[in-house]
This record gives structure tokens, sequence and C-alpha cells, in this order.
């Protein structure tokens, strides 16, 4: 049975468009990207003395269950050379599930939908170009509405690129 999965994926190392066209192009092992969103450049969140992010959403098509497809999006990170060296430091790519259909999940090593989505600007900008009337499903309201409902703040732009 195949689902759409919403992944988020971000870089800050080196030639960060490279790297997020490369693990866009290596998710067709996983599954099917049906849709990529604009990049968008970011500035750091959590930890913030590191460089910016150029960061973009991809709708996947996929067959996998959800913990099928943690492992799979670990072990591309992990071929791209992904270091887990500092907690949100800095890193040449970053994948995380954002949503997975209309699938609630609270395990140990996955959480769906995303516990910080509602939260981030530079995943909402991207994820409501590409489905806006997406829906949380523990918030019950549109990735638009969540994004609209954002107060001011972390600057995200359009990367001309």
């Amino acid at each position: 049975m195949r689902k759409i999965a919403y992944l988020s994926l971000g870089s800050n190392l080196g030639d960060r468009e490279a790297s997020l066209r490369t693990a866009i192009s290596r998710l067709e092992e996983i599954g099917r990207p049906v849709a990529v969103s604009s990049f968008y450049e970011t500035e750091p969140v959590d930890f913030r003395a590191q460089p910016w992010f150029l960061n973009c959403v991809v709708a996947l098509e996929t067959e996998k269950m959800p913990r099928q497809l943690l492992s799979a999006v670990l072990n591309l990170e992990h071929s791209m050379g992904r270091q887990r060296a500092e907690r949100r430091g800095p890193r040449n790519i970053d994948i995380d599930v954002l949503l997975f259909g209309s699938s609630v999940i609270d395990l140990p090593s996955l959480t769906v939908p995303h516990p910080r989505l509602h939260e981030r600007r530079f995943v909402l900008e991207a994820l409501a170009e590409i489905a806006p009337e997406a829906r949380h499903p523990v918030l019950r309201r549109t990735i638009r509405e969540l994004r609209d409902a954002l107060p001011p703040g972390q600057s995200v732009r359009r990367w001309p690129g």
C-alpha cells in the first residue's frame, strides 16, 4: 500500500544545494518523489552559532512502513557522510519525516507528525508550497493555517538558485 510521506531536507555544510539535490535524487531508492518545494535559506533555530541552512520539503510516495522509511532515510544520510557529532549542530544533510499519510506514530525512535513541525517556519513555508491543504493529524489544522498562525520571527527566504 502506497503512502505519501513528507520529508524535510536541510544542509548547512559544504555545497548545500548540491547536497540537497543529491539527497532528492537518492530518495528514488526509497520511493517516488512526487513533489519538491523550492529551496529556502534559513537561519539556524536551536543551535544558532552555525552556518545558515538550505532547506526544502519532498513529498515521497512510498510502500515502506514508517520504521522502514526512517531506517532508509538514516542510511541515506550516513551514505552521504552525515556525522552526528553534535546534537542539532552543523550537518551536510539532515532528513526528517514530517508526516506519514494521516498516521500518528509515537515510538522511541520515531514521532510523526514531527513534534516541532507546527513551530518551524522553515518547514511550514516549504510544506505549504507543495501541500497547503494537508492536515496535521493531531492539531487538525492545514499546513497553510499552521504557517499563517506563526508569530513573526525566524528568517526564511526563497533561494534564487
